[in-house]
């Protein structure tokens, strides 16, 4: 007999994967509240940003932001709970915000500081 299985991982928030540019960034806790099972978990489609750049310092830390100084959108969750950790930030892509968690907002600030760079949509998930 076959056993089949089936295995939960997160939706990809990206609308077309072909086309996306996406680098490694340090992602911060800061202001990332713990569940339930004490993790601070970053949902994929957060926009994160701050002051200094991470395309002209490899070592700048991002936080999630709402504002004008996103940077662009994680493609992955991000496990935070011992402290800043890598993730990978989409640069250049599609996201399509209807599969995008319910935690997670895309402001209008977010929308223009990453407009012609990061086109967000809204298709049948």
């Amino acid at each position: 007999m076959t056993e089949h299985k089936t295995y939960l991982g997160p939706k990809q928030v990206l609308g077309f994967i072909a086309n996306k540019v996406a680098l490694g960034a340090i992602v911060s806790d800061t202001g990332v509240t713990a569940d339930s099972n004490g993790k601070k978990i970053i949902p994929a489609g957060s926009p994160v940003g701050g002051d200094d750049s991470t395309l002209e310092n490899e070592q700048a830390v991002l936080s999630v932001v709402s504002d004008a100084t996103a940077q662009g959108i994680l493609e992955f969750p991000v496990d935070v709970t011992g402290g800043p950790s890598d993730g990978t930030l989409i640069i250049n892509g599609y996201v399509n915000e209807n599969r995008l968690p319910d935690s997670v907002k895309i402001t209008d600030e977010v929308k223009s500081a990453l407009n012609g760079k990061v086109t967000f949509f809204k298709r049948n998930k």
